[in-house]
């Protein structure tokens, strides 16, 4: 039996960062039903990346909605909205991630919906929170990544800023989420009363540096001094972190002795026996390493550098790593069936509960397509 089986979750979002929450609740044993258009279904069937669709759905919608039901609403509608209050008095989780106002223009903010039901947990995830200047701006990931700060701590001096190459605010946020539903839930069983739990991308992402924020705000308000050499992997970390070429391919080098590491390559930099000079001469002292790395290939270097317990290690793409006996033994995929009956490969939970694996066949539904079994289930 999995943690969160007989939980009842009603998804009244879109995209990315909540229906994220949703798929980590869902793998976890809840009942996660989407409530969505009728027909067009949620915004997010048709972000699309490089274009890839499945069964008329993008292939992001898939990644992040399966092992969930698809219940169609018209909330316009007097009574769609009727059998969703309905539903939503059997429901122990909402989730919803629209614009401040929109829920409490149609009757379903958290103050409304706790009338209909005071246990339930309502679970909000917004742009950059309910008020300020940015409130009513769009909450995408590339906007919270430059607004944050985030883009200016990757890349070298040189250059402008630099985004991450993947959705990393949406899913910290939804990871986020979670966490928060999670106390939540704790804490109701403890009290037997439900309770809005809050987040941003923009907390979220704020969050994810707060190790550097930290530094910057304790050292005079200093930026981040990205390097000048290329591969440096940390605006705020000293000599010799970061990414190196070889004579065939490239590896890192993690924090360490640097005099120790220069003994062991063979690089003199005795000359930096100042452990704040690894720092502030870091962009020489990578420049030394760098010149040395590229001499000898990877795998000579792995044997050497580990032989001295030196924390290195190959820099892999995804063909190289999800061919790797590491990432077999792990056994992070798993096949979806989809409606059509073909198969979807994608990754699986990464949480373990008593040493089993969360696997779940079960595919994103097409939109609506558990409607009538839901009307006919509740009573609707």
């Amino acid at each position: 039996m999995k943690p969160l089986e007989g939980l009842l979750v009603l998804e009244f979002a879109q995209f990315m960062a909540a229906p994220s929450a949703g798929l980590k609740l869902a793998d976890l044993g809840a009942r996660v039903i989407k409530i969505e258009r009728p027909v067009k279904g949620e915004a997010g069937r048709q972000i699309a990346i490089k274009n890839l669709f499945i069964d008329g759905d993008s292939l992001v919608f898939h990644t992040i909605n399966r092992n969930k039901e698809s219940y169609a609403a018209d909330l316009k509608n007097p009574e769609d909205l009727e059998r969703i209050k309905k539903l939503i008095q059997k429901a122990d989780i909402i989730t919803h991630n629209f614009r401040p106002g929109v829920m409490e223009k149609i009757g379903l903010a958290y103050e409304q919906v706790k009338k209909l039901n005071p246990k339930v947990i309502y679970a909000i995830v917004t742009g950059y929170g309910n008020k300020g200047p940015w409130a009513n701006k769009p909450g995408q990931d590339l906007l919270i990544q430059s607004l944050s700060g985030l883009t200016w701590l990757s890349g070298t001096k040189q250059k402008g800023p630099v985004p991450f190459g993947l959705a990393v605010a949406d899913m910290v946020c939804g990871a986020h989420l979670c966490q928060g539903i999670l106390a939540a839930l704790i804490r109701r069983a403890k009290t037997q009363t439900g309770a809005l739990v809050e987040v941003s991308l923009m907390e979220s992402i704020l969050d994810v540096q707060f190790e550097v924020l930290t530094s910057y705000l304790n050292d005079g308000g200093k930026l981040p001094d990205r390097s000048l050499v290329k591969g440096n992997g940390h605006a705020y970390l000293s000599a010799p972190y970061g990414i190196y070429q070889t004579a065939d391919s490239y590896i890192t080098l993690a924090m360490g002795n640097l005099i120790h590491l220069g003994e062991v390559l063979d690089v003199d930099l005795s000359a930096y026996s100042n452990k704040a000079d690894w720092f502030s001469k870091r962009d020489e002292i990578n420049t030394l390493i760098a010149q040395q790395l590229i001499k000898k290939e990877t795998d000579t270097w792995i044997f050497i550098l580990e032989e001295q317990k030196i924390w290195c290690s190959r820099v892999y793409n995804y063909q190289e790593i999800l061919n790797h006996e590491a990432y077999k033994i792990l056994d992070m995929q798993q096949q979806l069936n989809l409606p059509d009956g073909t198969q979807l490969t994608s990754t699986r939970s990464p949480i373990q509960i008593n040493r089993q694996k969360l696997f779940s066949a079960k595919a994103a539904p097409k939109a609506g397509a558990h409607t009538v079994a839901i009307n006919q289930e509740f009573n609707l």
